[in-house]
């Protein structure tokens, strides 16, 4: 039975048959109020971690390194995600400069997150003399995954939706549970009279699963790969893929000032064509022997621990 209302904390996907009740936002310990939010991120990464540590384990690697290299990560992964949220969301924060800080309304970007593990990445291999292909290689799986788990934290919070959709995986929402600012005037078409929510694209799931099927091709390839960074292209080629194509449909997105264009679909389309370009480049390199092959521990022309080309 179709619903005509629904209460502030519903979740529905009326096409699945699935009607969840007093879904909550957040719950409280000892009077301090955690949102799950914060939970399943905290979740996301430390699965994440440990598929790292796993990943150098079976690649003959010190899994200490990993251990080490995620405490500076995560805290310069959630300073980028913040300046690159606040970068293109200037207007909502020049006027009040001390609403930066305050993270708890939300406002932190994945490509922020990125580009602050990536730079972490370099400078720390630079420091301890390390190759960073190699350790990002091993790393990066972990990354993604946390995304996949991630994303259900926007499950919880009614946000990183998209525009009004009828097809199967149609989600409903009470309009007095999401950010104002993320009904779009198309959706706000589609509100039926005497109902009070709304139904549109669940992007937050799209893309979960997507990266679960980019983990799954990284983790085939992790023992497969021909050249160090070759999982990290195929993590920006497959991710960046993804992104674009449901950046599309989200009602949040983050414009470049002075466009209409959104940043993460910019960013993503670069990302895809420059990392498969990359890999065809480099693996034609090797095919033609202008560079040395890499030998994997474990492979059939291993002879133990992995060479150093990057």
């Amino acid at each position: 039975m179709m619903q005509d209302m629904m209460d502030a904390m519903d979740i529905a996907f009326p096409h699945l048959g699935i009607y969840l009740e007093n879904v909550p936002k957040n719950f409280s310990v000892f009077g301090f109020t955690i949102a799950f939010y914060g939970v399943i991120i905290g979740l996301g990464v430390l699965a994440g971690l440990l598929l790292a540590v796993h990943n150098a384990k079976i690649s003959g690697q010190n899994p200490d390194d990993y251990w080490d290299f995620a405490i500076y990560a995560i805290i310069f992964s959630i300073i980028g995600a913040r300046i690159y949220y606040v970068a293109f969301e200037w207007d909502r924060y020049k006027g009040d400069l001390l609403a930066i800080l305050n993270t708890r309304n939300g406002g932190m970007a994945i490509y922020g997150a990125v580009i602050g593990a990536f730079t972490t990445l370099f400078i720390y291999c630079a420091v301890k003399k390390k190759n960073p292909f190699q350790i990002g290689d091993t790393a990066v799986p972990g990354l993604i995954l946390g995304q996949v788990i991630g994303r259900w934290g926007n499950f919880m919070n009614r946000e990183a939706f998209g525009q009004y959709t009828d097809n199967l995986f149609a989600m409903r929402l009470p309009m007095e549970a999401v950010r104002q600012s993320d009904i779009s005037p198309s959706i706000a078409e589609h509100i039926l009279e005497g109902t009070n929510y709304i139904q549109v694209h669940p992007t937050f799931l799209y893309e979960s699963v997507w990266n679960l099927l980019v983990l799954c091709l990284m983790l085939f390839f992790f023992k497969r790969k021909k050249f160090h960074g070759e999982i990290c292209l195929l993590y920006f080629g497959g991710y960046g893929l993804g992104r674009f194509l449901i950046e599309g449909l989200r009602t949040d997105q983050l414009k470049i000032p002075g466009t209409n264009l959104a940043v993460s679909q910019v960013l993503s389309l670069c990302l895809f064509v420059a990392s498969l370009t990359a890999v065809f480049a480099v693996r034609g390199l090797l095919k033609r022997g202008k560079l040395p092959r890499l030998r994997l521990e474990g492979s059939s022309d291993a002879g133990g621990k992995e060479d150093q080309n990057s």
